[in-house]
């Protein structure tokens, strides 16, 4: 019986174990896309609320240096999920990807402030299009995007160091160059973030789930800001 049916055998093990790899990858991805729309609408909640609110509006006039206590919690937010996702339980990286959420709702609150709500709610609709037509070439293309990803994230460094220098300068062409190397840099990480989240999936343990969505969603969450922010300083009207 083992002579006449085991390519048989083991063409049907191959098809059954892809076939559930495929699954737990699809589940996974889910879950990040769910956990990182989650994001979106605390960040936008946070941030309607805030701009509401004179009392919080008064705060961050009277309280310049609030804004750069937010940036430096924004960033160690980032790192210290990035660098402890392995030793934080799930729970506990999920809590601190809201708290993320919510300070960044804080730092954009002024956007409502200087861009009319129909120009915002413009520019959203057009960087959800490009993010989730980017994000789809990301998880069915067979191309390896490692050698563009390596390239764009030294792109974002060289964008930041730029921008960080522009703040002296002042130069409105400049700022123009900037925005517009901004939108191609993260229409391009988020492919990339997606075929890494997807290759991640692939390999993760089932234990791993959870952390890996959170990772994930924290990943594209950043992507989409960032491409909203850069696309509005195009769309965007000011009132």
């Amino acid at each position: 019986m083992d002579n006449n049916y085991p390519p048989y055998f083991n063409r049907a093990q191959f098809e059954q174990s892809a076939q559930a790899l495929d699954t737990r990858v699809s589940q996974v991805m889910k879950r990040v896309y769910v956990k990182m729309f989650l994001g979106l609408l605390v960040s936008a909640f946070v941030a309607l609320w805030c701009q509401s609110s004179p009392d919080v509006i008064n705060f961050f006039i009277t309280n310049r240096w609030s804004m750069w206590v937010l940036i430096a919690a924004e960033f160690g937010l980032v790192i210290g999920i990035s660098g402890a996702i392995n030793r934080l339980s799930s729970m506990a990286a999920t809590g601190l990807f809201y708290l993320f959420a919510v300070v960044n709702g804080l730092m954009l609150f002024p956007i409502f402030m200087v861009y009319s709500p129909d120009s915002i709610a413009k520019t959203f609709f057009i960087t959800a299009g490009v993010f989730g037509a980017m994000s789809v070439y990301g998880y069915f293309t067979s191309q390896n995007l490692a050698k563009m990803g390596s390239f764009l994230i030294m792109a974002l460094i060289g964008l930041i160091v730029v921008s960080l220098v522009n703040i002296f300068l002042k130069s409105s062409g400049l700022d123009w160059i900037i925005s517009g190397v901004g939108v191609l840099i993260f229409i391009g990480l988020t492919a990339w973030d997606t075929q890494q989240i997807k290759t991640m999936a692939q390999q993760a343990p089932g234990a791993a789930v959870g952390k890996l969505a959170t990772i994930g969603a924290l990943s594209l969450y950043l992507d989409f800001i960032n491409l909203f922010l850069y696309l509005l300083r195009f769309f965007g009207n000011r009132d």
